[in-house]
């Protein structure tokens, strides 16, 4: 099975709650690469590559509800993965 890449922008109280760091552990515990970045207009973008299930099971957690902070909307985008993440970081 080939990995891909999400990319999910993340919209409502995102930044200063721990947000980036329970998306770290999640990714992590799914054996995903990647990074949860802040952006400057108040989102978190989210990268994760891996087996297509385990991203979208990260990106259910996203939209679940039961993430620090509130999250008001999760736009995603799919690709191919590049390859060129090891580990999963915070920016």
């Amino acid at each position: 099975m080939n990995d891909v890449r999400l990319t999910a922008w993340v919209r409502g109280h995102v930044q200063g709650v721990g947000f980036r760091w329970w998306v770290r552990a999640r990714a992590l515990e799914l054996g995903l690469a990647g990074a949860a970045t802040n952006l400057a207009d108040g989102r978190v973008e989210v990268v994760a590559e891996g087996p297509r299930d385990r991203c979208e099971r990260l990106l259910g957690l996203l939209r679940g509800g039961e993430t620090p902070g509130r999250v008001e909307a999760v736009v995603e985008r799919w690709t191919n993965s590049g390859g060129s993440y090891s580990g999963f970081v915070e920016r």
